[in-house]
Parts: C-alpha cells; sequence; structure tokens
C-alpha cells in the first residue's frame, strides 16, 4: 500500500542539500524582452524615420512653393527663392538703324545683251571664238555648212528668171493691147504675174542678205559666216566645232556689253519694306578686298519668287576695263531709314514647343506667358513685331525659372 510522503520530507528533498549553490534564475524573460526593443526599433524607423530625423522631415514637409500657379497666372511668394533670382525691366521703344546685308552676285545688263541665232541650220565646221572672248561688231565667229543656203540661192536665181519671163509677157501685152490685137483680161494677167515676180525676187534678196552673204555673188557656195552684231564678250557659248545644229531659234552663243553690269541681290519678304528704289548702299567684292562700290538702288522688283520667297533687287554699276564680271559674288549693304521699335534683351525669350514667349508682371510679382512675333536682332536685342506693347514690364533673366 502506497503511503504518501511526509510534507517535511518533500521540503526537505526540494531544499538544497547543505554545502551545495542555490540553481540559477532561468534567462528567457530577458530574450524575450530583447526581441521587442528590436521590433519596436524597427518599427520607429519604418513609420517614423531615422532617430535623431523627425523633426527636419516635418519642417520640410511645410517648405512653401518656389512658384504657385494660378490657370494662366505664375506668382512667385515673398519667401521664394526664385525672386533673388528674376530681373524685370520695362518694354522699350528706341530708334534703330538696321542696315541690311546680303549677298549678292554680278549680272550682265539685259539691255546690253544679244543672243547670236544662226541665220540657217547646219554643221558648224570653224568656231573662231571663245568663252569670255572679246570681240568687235562685225568680226567672224562662226562658219557653218548649211545646204539650206543653196536652196536661197536658187530660189533666188529662180525668182531672176521668173521676172524677166513676166516682164518680156507684160511687154508683149501691151504691144499688142495697143493695136488692138490683144485682150484686156491677158493685159491684166501679165500685170499681175509681173508684179508677183517682183515681189518673189525682192523677197528671196532680202532672205540672202539676213542670211548675211551678197546675192549677185558668182561663188554660190553653202558656208555660211555668222558674224558678231556687236562689241562686246562672250558670256555664254552652247556650240563647238562639228556639231549641226538644225535648230535656228536656238542661240549659239550669248554676247554681252560689260560696259555697264548689274549686282543683283535677294532680298527676303520680310525686309523688302526696308529696299527703295534710290536707296545708298554699299557693295564689296571678295576679288577686290578692302575697296568699297557705291551706288543706289536702280530696280525693285515687284514680284516676289514662289519659291524662295525673295525679292530682286538691282545695283547698276559702271564697268571701265571690265573689273566687275559677271558671275562674281559681292556683299551688298543696304542702308535703311531709322525706326521706332519695341525692343527687349534676347535673355527675355523663353521657347515652349514652337511658340516664343516673354514673361509679363500683370502684377506685383505675378506673370503670365505671352506668345510675341520676333522681328530682326540687333546684338543682344530683339525687335517684337506683336504681343507686348511699350511699358509692359518683363522678366529679363530668369524667365525659365517661371516655365512648367
Amino acid at each position: 500500500m502506497l503511503v504518501n510522503p511526509k510534507p517535511e520530507d518533500r521540503d526537505s528533498g526540494a531544499a538544497a542539500a547543505p554545502g551545495q549553490p542555490e540553481p540559477a534564475p532561468s534567462a528567457k524573460p530577458f530574450f524575450a524582452l530583447v526581441i521587442i526593443l528590436v521590433l519596436v526599433a524597427g518599427a520607429w524607423r519604418i513609420f517614423v524615420g531615422p532617430f535623431g530625423h523627425a523633426e527636419p522631415a516635418r519642417e520640410l514637409a511645410v517648405k512653401p512653393a518656389a512658384v504657385v500657379r494660378t490657370g494662366e497666372q505664375v506668382m512667385v511668394p515673398q519667401a521664394s527663392p526664385v525672386r533673388s533670382e528674376l530681373t524685370i525691366a520695362p518694354v522699350g521703344i528706341k530708334d534703330v538703324r538696321r542696315d541690311l546685308v546680303l549677298p549678292g552676285v554680278v549680272e550682265a545688263d539685259p539691255a546690253r545683251l544679244i543672243k547670236v541665232l544662226p541665220p540657217l541650220s547646219g554643221r558648224v565646221m570653224q568656231l573662231k571664238v571663245q568663252l569670255g572672248e572679246r570681240v568687235k561688231e562685225g568680226q567672224p565667229l562662226i562658219v557653218l555648212d548649211s545646204p539650206d543656203l543653196a536652196q536661197a540661192y536658187a530660189d533666188y536665181d529662180r525668182a531672176k528668171v521668173q521676172l524677166t519671163l513676166t516682164r518680156q509677157n507684160r511687154d508683149r501685152q501691151r504691144g499688142l493691147a495697143k493695136i488692138g490685137g490683144a485682150a484686156q483680161k491677158d493685159l491684166e494677167q501679165a500685170e499681175t504675174d509681173y508684179a508677183s515676180a517682183v515681189a518673189e525676187l525682192r523677197r528671196t534678196e532680202a532672205r540672202l542678205t539676213q542670211i548675211g552673204v551678197d546675192a549677185d555673188t558668182k561663188s554660190q557656195t553653202r558656208d555660211v559666216t555668222v558674224s558678231a552684231p556687236m562689241a562686246g564678250s562672250i558670256i555664254d557659248l552652247q556650240v563647238a566645232p562639228g556639231a549641226y545644229w538644225n535648230d535656228p531659234t536656238q542661240a549659239l552663243m550669248t554676247i554681252a556689253d560689260l560696259n555697264t553690269v548689274w549686282v543683283t541681290a535677294s532680298v527676303p519678304e520680310s525686309d523688302t519694306t526696308l529696299v527703295a528704289k534710290g536707296q545708298p548702299v554699299e557693295v564689296a567684292f571678295p576679288a577686290y578686298p578692302g575697296e568699297v562700290f557705291k551706288g543706289n538702288v536702280l530696280f525693285v522688283s515687284d514680284v516676289v519668287d514662289t519659291d524662295t520667297r525673295r525679292t530682286k533687287v538691282r545695283i547698276a554699276f559702271a564697268n571701265p576695263g571690265t573689273r566687275l564680271r559677271p558671275g562674281m559674288f559681292a556683299k551688298v549693304t543696304f542702308f535703311a531709314p531709322a525706326q521706332k521699335v519695341a525692343m527687349v534683351p534676347t535673355s527675355a525669350l523663353v521657347l515652349k514647343d514652337d511658340l516664343t514667349q516673354v514673361y509679363v508682371e500683370t502684377a506685383p510679382w505675378t506673370f503670365q506667358a505671352r506668345t510675341v512675333d520676333l522681328g530682326f536682332q540687333q546684338g543682344d536685342e530683339v525687335a517684337l513685331k506683336s504681343g507686348v506693347k511699350p511699358g509692359d514690364r518683363v522678366v529679363v533673366t530668369g524667365g525659365v525659372l517661371l516655365g512648367d
């Protein structure tokens, strides 16, 4: 039979035996406390931030904006650092004398230019001149071998024979009419035939004169000599020895009198109002460095080239010694009168997409972007055609800080 031990026996068994150390307390509560502290610190860093930086983060959240946008208006608050970066100035009106500088080229005066046409078709047997050569009036240029010349001689000879026959018939009919032996209609027919023969002879003779040969020459060759119609220089040559020229309407060469030449410049459509007839100009040529030719505008075209959108302007110059030659390049300076225009610094312009804008102050430190139409640029300033008016205050530096 089992018997419970005495209570004192249990207590005495639980107590340490005399001379033995007491058992150490358990470490589990300490480790649990460390784990709890680590979890709390991690949650703090995640939801609040690093230790010691909570207050600066709170300050950043309440920092004011650099600019405030309300519709099309841009306001710069008083505490904004952008204010120190902006410079504002009014749009001013200035008397600007704009000198227009454009490239030009020397050309022959069309009124002093002749295109040499062959009188007949034929083969070029001799070319007696070269491109750029100076010629005198009547100087031989080209010799053609033309079958048409032989035909012209034959027509002339036939016309002379026909004239002789019709004259004899007319005289005979006149004699018969005097004695009453001819009908009136026969006499009238004879008179008509004679008049027609005279006209045909004159036509064939004029044709030979136009070709440039003597109608009554005994040596009727097929060679045609083309001579210079005036004194000048060969500025264009389209033919070579041995070529067959079958189009009498096409020019063999071009002769120009270069005693007077034109300098032609193409003025942009937007600058056409700056140029007028009689306006003084200065022309410089790379061929003559340091030398300036002064003249006046002779002609301003009434037509704008649809391809280049430019207007032709010509200046005439006397050309002694043929110093100026067709094809030479030039720099033409047109002196335009002063004009009043609205000017702003180029630094005031702000590009947005394909538009050019400036920021106009509509109230103290409140601005509005306006699209402007640019004119010409002179130095570090640009003329404005539209978009602002004189007296408007615009941002001249730092405007890019107000953009989107």
